[in-house]
């Protein structure tokens, strides 16, 4: 059966472990558990200032440039991702359709290519 990462993007750059996040953590633990047959993994992403950008001038081989941030400036914020496991498309687009930040935000839906020997 195909995969899919819904991909998703929060309008503002939060800290999902603090209180104030409760009501929408629960609204998440809600779709988790309504989409438990489906759902193959996923993560919430910490803040964009904890992230750490790699490039690799040259090609391979090259020079490795770390810099702090996240790699583009963007109104969205990349905040997580859940990997479904979907008969098709449009069961992963109506599973998306209930992730909480595709109410305020956005989520991104792209099959996935699986990687194999």
């Amino acid at each position: 059966m195909p995969q899919y990462a819904a991909i998703i993007y929060s309008a503002a750059d939060v800290d999902w472990t603090g209180p104030e996040q409760g009501a929408v953590m629960a609204d998440y633990g809600a779709f988790g558990q309504a989409a438990a047959a489906v759902i193959r993994g996923g993560a919430a992403l910490r803040e964009t200032a904890t992230a750490t950008t790699v490039r690799v001038t040259g090609g391979k081989g090259g020079d490795v440039v770390v810099s702090d941030g996240p790699y583009a400036e963007t109104k969205d914020v990349l905040s997580g991702f859940f990997l479904l496991e979907c008969a098709d498309l449009d069961e992963a687009i109506a599973w998306a359709a209930q992730i909480p930040s595709a109410w305020h935000g956005a989520v991104e839906v792209r099959p996935v290519l699986p990687m194999t020997g």
